[in-house]
This record gives C-alpha cells, sequence and structure tokens, in this order.
C-alpha cells in the first residue's frame, strides 16, 4: 500500500468512525475508487490499525469520563459507573454473539460489494432522518435500551450501515438524551474494537513486514487525527440535531454506489 492511500484510507476511517456516513461503507469504496490490491494480511493489519487509532481518538475525547468509570469501578460499589459498565457490557451481547457465530458470513459481505453498500447507506440514510425528527428528551440510558441499541450495533457490522448512526439513531428515537445518546454510542465500542484487535492477534491471521510500517504509521496518524476531530464535531451535531444533512449525504452517496456498481 502506498503512503498516500494509506493516509487517505486513515482519514476516510477517522472520520467515518464517528460522523453517521459508515466507516466500513466507505472504506469499501475508498478501496475501490483507489484500486486497492492488498493481501488479504495486509488489508486485516491495516483494518486492525485504523480501528485502534479510532479507539484510541474515542479514549482522548472522553478521557475525562473514562476515568471516572474507572475510578467508580474501583470502589467495588453499586454506583453509576458501576451501572454504566454493566450497560455498555449488556450492548456488547449482540455484536459479539454475531462476531463469534457469523464471521464467515460477515466477511463474505465485504469486498468491494459496492451495491450492498449502497444500499445499505440508504437504509443509514432513513435512520438519521427518523432520528433528526425525534422529540428531545432528558432520559437516560435504561438496561433494555442498552440492549436494543446494541442489536442496532450488530446490524450495523453490515458494510454500508453506520455504526454510529444506526446507534445515536436508535437511542434518540428511544426518547435518550441527544448527548447521553452519542457519549453511549462513542463508548460502547471501545471495548469491542479493543477485544477483535486482541482476537486477531491471537488467532495470528496478520502478518508485519518492515516495509509497512511507514504506510501503517501514516495511515495511523490520520485517522487518529480525524478521529478527534470527527468524534468532538459529532457530539456537536447531535446536540443541535443536524443529522438530516448527512442523511442527505448518505443517500446521495448511496445512490452514487449502486449506479457505480452497475456501470464498473
Amino acid at each position: 500500500m502506498e503512503i498516500i492511500d494509506a493516509i487517505i484510507l486513515g482519514i476516510i476511517q477517522g472520520l467515518t468512525e464517528f460522523l453517521p456516513v459508515s466507516s466500513s461503507g466507505h472504506l469499501e469504496l475508498g478501496k475501490a475508487i483507489l484500486g486497492d490490491e492488498s493481501v488479504p494480511e495486509e488489508s486485516l493489519l491495516f483494518t486492525v490499525v485504523m480501528h485502534f487509532a479510532t479507539a484510541l481518538s474515542t479514549l482522548v475525547i472522553f478521557r475525562k469520563e473514562v476515568f471516572e468509570i474507572l475510578r467508580g469501578l474501583l470502589q467495588f460499589k453499586w454506583n453509576e459507573e458501576t451501572q454504566f459498565s454493566l450497560k455498555i457490557i449488556l450492548s456488547m451481547v449482540p455484536a459479539v454473539f454475531l462476531g463469534l457465530f457469523f464471521e464467515e458470513q460477515l466477511e463474505a459481505l465485504f469486498g468491494e460489494n459496492l451495491q450492498l453498500v449502497g444500499f445499505m447507506l440508504l437504509v443509514t440514510a432513513l435512520l438519521l432522518f427518523l432520528a433528526d425528527r425525534a422529540k428531545d428528551t432528558q432520559k437516560s440510558v435504561s438496561y433494555p435500551n442498552a440492549f436494543i441499541i446494541g442489536l442496532s450495533q450488530a446490524i450495523a457490522m453490515l458494510p454500508g450501515i453506520s455504526r454510529s448512526g444506526a446507534t445515536i439513531s436508535t437511542s434518540v428515537l428511544l426518547g435518550i438524551d441527544k448527548t447521553r445518546a452519542a457519549k453511549f454510542s462513542f463508548l460502547m465500542v471501545v471495548p469491542l474494537i479493543f477485544g477483535s484487535i486482541a482476537k486477531t492477534l491471537f488467532e495470528g491471521k496478520i502478518t508485519l513486514e518492515s516495509d509497512q510500517l511507514i504506510p501503517l504509521s501514516a495511515g495511523f496518524i490520520a485517522a487518529f487525527v480525524a478521529g478527534l476531530i470527527a468524534c468532538t464535531w459529532m457530539i456537536s451535531l447531535v446536540k443541535k440535531s443536524k443529522l438530516s444533512y448527512f442523511a442527505i449525504y448518505c443517500l446521495l452517496v448511496g445512490a452514487a454506489a449502486i449506479i457505480y456498481s452497475y456501470f464498473s
């Protein structure tokens, strides 16, 4: 992979991991447009590094909240932090189940399947339109809500369904406060990312060659910086109910992907 391609894909990953436009879908589009011919091991390694970069940017943005959660857990009491952590764990169950038992079926959906990406982006657009018109409330995330949001996160494993878009939209449609919805959406994915990275490393599916270090480093930095910007921006946009702009974007890109798939 060329350095410039790694930087472009890193920026795409960093922005789209947080903005509700589907990071997996845009990475598939980016690879198709750039003509990425990476061998599977190199492509998997790049994906792992990019996800690690965005997870790290999430921890940086929410460092205060993460510190408070850890401090609360260390008190070994049934406090707010313990309850929040249990809700995060509950939200992970659907995605973990899908990842463990349907990994091969999910992987088969990737690989420049632009038509599927296009249709799923249209679904994302619909979710965002609905969420932007939901009434603002002050509700917190309950245990049943956490599981339902987790279901939307599992569905978002499909290329083209935005994880942040699906989880935030689901939260808002359930009547959860928009700021809390964004916070829960971004924090709930961090354990999944680190768990997925650990699983991939332990399985020994990836190898690192010396000539990959510079492109990987460039992609990591690009994804990390873009992630910091996108995460901060997204929190502000959710508060201001500006998701419809991304709905229009997903609608246009989804339609373009479908058309492109027919003529490519």
